[in-house]
């Protein structure tokens, strides 16, 4: 290469795809006198995009229109492409195709198909330059893709004819999916059909998450106990994209430099300490029949060095070449760290700040380049906080705002709080998450010194409007002064916020008047609302339950429903009609069937797919109360071992079926899930009670098997203590699949009762209104065990379930710690009510009957409902509906 002439500059040398664009006059290289026009990865502001639309020469366009890519819509057209990419992309044969490499080209199929709406997607909402929602939320429970792509786009007729002709059967392969990893519970599941429903509706929104390399942990069982091993999600994951050129540098620890500008101005910025790098990786979020792809944007973490020092390799330092990498990867390892070490708190705050660190960064970014005034901000950009995770966004966005963009204080915090929501998942005071201020001060200072002000300005605002309750000050306070000070974090997410919502009715009123009552006084109940659940219906019917999807399908002239669930109704109209009873019951028991050929496979035990499938999978929590659910099957099965063999002839045989994760650090969960497996090894193998009773703990939970499950049960248990359960969505999917439902009033059985009727539905226990009273008489005044608890009590201490030692803590709980979650209020209550179960289920008619009906009335509970209610109630944000191509109907 020529040396450079003196004084001249040497060119720094770029890739095309993001070649600047040149202002040099003349020519410049043979023949080559046009500048070139400038293309960059990361996107353009709309105006930009039509001056370089009009830079490009009409050859060029006409060319590069010739060779776009077709979506394909035939069998034969879908085999050229899954055959191409298994042949090229995969480097596989028609030899050594096996049922993995088949699935990575149909997916790689449907993804190239998803990319061209993708991309149009994001093109067409940078042109319309309206408002946007960004969805932050530490998880999203996505389930597998391919299936939902396929259904979305309408192509899943086409991809089964075409693996037939290839081979394969859509089952197997669709199978081979891995979950995505990167949720673990219902807030994660939510905020995807959430996702769902923005696409499928058309809103123009960005989710933002983590990467997690290992999810939150795959579950083992072994002997009994659950143990928790890596989940290898991303050995291959055709459905993400890395963006090599958006990557963000994350700064922590430091220290806070103050001066005075020229104008005798205040003047903050964060120096020194530790910068890792956020990478961005992007997931195409199709909506059902709509060319409408969003995005989701997960952040993986690296180091800001690089990968590898190559001098301390070179020096010997084999190990610590590579630890700035490693270091940094552990951002995004693993979801949930166990927190009960110090260093496991300290990964929690970082993974937070750094996800909404880099979010933040993008959006403001986006916003920038419409070179609008910073006061547009809140009209351009509605950002939903899904839970407190993400809070460290209000004071980043103000940190950015002040420090970076030099608005003043009150211009800034003016824009932030229009800008945010925050929806609120718990009534619990020890789930409001909370971070101790040495903690902070240490890896946040200046967040830390921003929260200080924010609340300075709250606290003066506060006393102001409240000169005599001097008490108020401390309660509301986003700094707790306890040892050492603690920073709520609900607190700072509600006051940042310019709306409040709780995710179920009583949910919503129970916030008002216990966590957030101060607050109600100090801003006017306005400010707080309410968006209760739903779930999307294409995942959660039509994909998991398809026989029930077509059936409904067929009396309602087609799946419109789909679209929109109230639709539903319609079917009362059949509830007398004998042919669709008699389908619908078909549907359910095929379904079971196909759960029970799952245990069998799973577990090795085999069920009776006529006996009444009793089900509880969720998140295992003592609130949840798996705990009650276990002892009322030990309780049942004492009953038959004590009953003559005439009176186990008219007992109705049930399965009763658990799943769900115990997080890592959480003991007495891990304590259940051991007496479960206990139980089941017990009355599994029990010749004397054969089919009556079959106990099935399915490990390793996840969306893929909830579609399985949920499909197959005839009753599901949602049995938490009242008034802690903001909402639950499994509710709501069982009953969408004609399951009933027993449960206490709480979170959204309420408005489930309401919807389908008190006769549909197995309420049982105390109110919300009575667990104080009941709590607190547990502590002063004489508690008695109920008897029926005490005799299961006495099986377990008599060694029936293996050494009684291993779970004296659970019920110790119970017996001498004031049974915080009514184990035993409540359990006469639900001895009693599934024994009225056991007689509703023996009428198959009026069974039947229940079922068909709590489908029909459950239009109510869509995800789709939820977000048009976002929509208007708290983001003001308007559909952007695709135009029709040039030649398309």
């Amino acid at each position: 290469m020529a040396a450079t002439t003196a004084g001249s500059p040497a060119r720094e040398r770029r890739p095309s795809m993001s070649a600047p664009l040149a202002d040099l006059q003349g020519p410049i290289g043979p023949a080559f006198t046009r500048p070139k026009h400038k293309r960059t990865v990361t996107g353009f502001g709309p105006g930009e995009i039509k001056s370089v639309e009009a830079s490009i020469p009409e050859p060029q366009r006409a060319a590069w229109k010739k060779f776009t890519p077709k979506p394909f819509d035939s069998p034969e057209e879908f085999e050229k492409e899954c055959v191409r990419h298994i042949e090229t992309t995969l480097a596989r044969s028609l030899y050594n195709c096996d049922e993995f490499a088949t699935y990575a080209g149909t997916a790689m199929a449907f993804r190239d198909r998803l990319i061209l709406d993708w991309n149009k997607t994001q093109q067409n909402q940078t042109f319309a330059d309206q408002k946007r929602v960004y969805y932050l939320s530490l998880e999203f429970l996505m389930g597998r893709a391919l299936d939902n792509a396929m259904l979305n786009v309408g192509q899943k007729d086409v991809a089964t004819q075409g693996l037939s002709d290839l081979g394969f059967r859509i089952e197997d392969i669709i199978s081979q999916e891995h979950d995505a990893a990167l949720g673990n519970g219902g807030l994660g599941r939510l905020a995807a059909c959430f996702l769902d429903s923005m696409a499928s509706l058309n809103y123009p929104a960005w989710g933002y998450g983590l990467r997690y390399r290992y999810g939150i942990f795959k579950q083992e069982i072994i002997d009994g106990y659950q143990v928790e091993v890596p989940d290898y999600w991303l050995d291959f994951n055709p459905w993400e994209f890395q963006r090599h050129d958006i990557t963000v540098d994350i700064q922590f620890y430091g220290y806070v430099n103050r001066w005075q500008d020229d104008e005798g101005k205040q003047q903050c910025s964060w120096e020194g300490g530790e910068i890792v790098q956020a990478v961005a990786f992007d997931v195409p979020i199709p909506g059902y029949k709509t060319p409408t792809c969003n995005n989701l944007r997960l952040w993986a973490s690296k180091a800001a060095s690089g990968e590898f020092d190559f001098q301390k390799f070179n020096s010997g330092e084999y190990e610590s070449s590579v630890a700035d990498q490693q270091r940094a990867e552990t951002i995004s390892a693993v979801l949930y760290p166990n927190d009960n070490l110090e260093r496991g708190k300290e990964l929690r705050l970082k993974q937070q700040y750094f996800w909404c660190a880099a979010s933040l960064y993008d959006i403001v970014r986006r916003f920038k380049k419409t070179k609008r005034a910073w006061k547009d901000f809140p009209t351009q950009v509605a950002i939903q906080l899904n839970d407190t995770h993400p809070t460290l966004a209000i004071p980043e966005l103000q940190r950015i705002l002040v420090d970076i963009e030099g608005l003043d204080w009150d211009e800034a915090w003016s824009i932030v709080s229009k800008t945010f929501g925050y929806t609120n998942h718990t009534v619990l005071p020890e789930a409001l998450e909370k971070w101790s201020v040495p903690l902070m001060q240490h890896l946040l200072p200046r967040h830390l010194a921003i929260i200080y002000d924010i609340n300075l300005h709250f606290l003066q605002f506060v006393e102001r409007n409240f000169p005599k309750d001097r008490e108020m000050l401390s309660r509301v306070s986003i700094i707790e002064e306890s040892n050492p000070k603690m920073v709520r974090m609900a607190y700072l997410a509600l006051i940042g916020s310019h709306k409040v919502n709780g995710v179920a009715e009583l949910h919503s009123d129970l916030i008002k008047t216990t966590i957030f009552k101060d607050f109600v006084k100090i801003y006017g109940p306005d400010k707080f609302t309410n968006v209760t659940n739903g779930i999307t219906p294409r995942r959660w019917l039509h994909q998991a339950n398809p026989r029930l999807s077509e059936l409904i399908a067929s009396k309602l002239g087609g799946y419109e429903f789909l679209k929109d669930l109230t639709l539903l109704h319609k079917l009362e109209a059949f509830v007398d009609d004998k042919d669709f009873r008699k389908e619908f019951r078909e549907i359910k028991y095929a379904n079971k069937v196909r759960l029970a050929k799952h245990i069998k496979e799973s577990n090795g035990v085999t069920v009776n797919p006529a006996a009444l499938f009793d089900v509880q999978v969720k998140r295992i929590h003592e609130y949840k109360r798996q705990q009650l659910n276990i002892f009322g099957v030990i309780h049942r099965y004492l009953q038959i071992k004590n009953m003559s063999a005439e009176e186990r002839k008219k007992l109705a045989p049930r399965v009763s079926i658990f799943g769900g994760k115990a997080a890592p650090g959480y003991w007495m969960a891990k304590t259940v899930i051991h007496l479960i497996n206990q139980v089941g090894k017990i009355v599994n193998n029990d010749k004397d009670v054969g089919d009556l009773l079959k106990v099935i703990f399915l490990e390793d939970y996840n969306v893929s098997k909830a579609e399985i499950i949920c499909p197959a049960s005839d009753i599901s248990e949602h049995i938490s203590t009242a008034g802690t359960e903001a909402s639950g969505t499994s509710n709501m999917k069982f009953c969408l699949n004609g399951g009933l439902i027993i449960g206490t009033c709480d979170g959204a059985n309420i408005e489930i009762t309401r919807e389908i009727g008190e006769q549909n539905i197995f309420l049982f226990g105390n109110l919300a209104e009575d667990v104080d009273d009941l709590r607190h008489a547990h502590l002063y005044n004489t508690y008695t065990l109920d008897p029926s608890l005490a005799t299961v009590f006495d099986a377990i201490h008599n060694n029936m379930f293996g050494d009684s030692s291993s779970f004296s803590a659970l019920l110790n709980g119970i017996v001498e710690h004031g049974d915080y979650y009514l184990v035993s209020d409540d359990f006469a209550s639900y001895v009693k009510t599934q024994e009225l179960i056991d007689e509703s289920f023996k009428n198959t008619e009026e069974w039947t009957t229940k079922m068909i009906l709590t489908v029909a009335r459950m239009g109510f509970f869509s995800s789709d409902r939820c977000i048009d209610e976002y929509a208007e109630m708290i983001w003001n944000v308007e559909p952007l509906v695709p135009k029709k191509e040039d030649g398309e109907a």
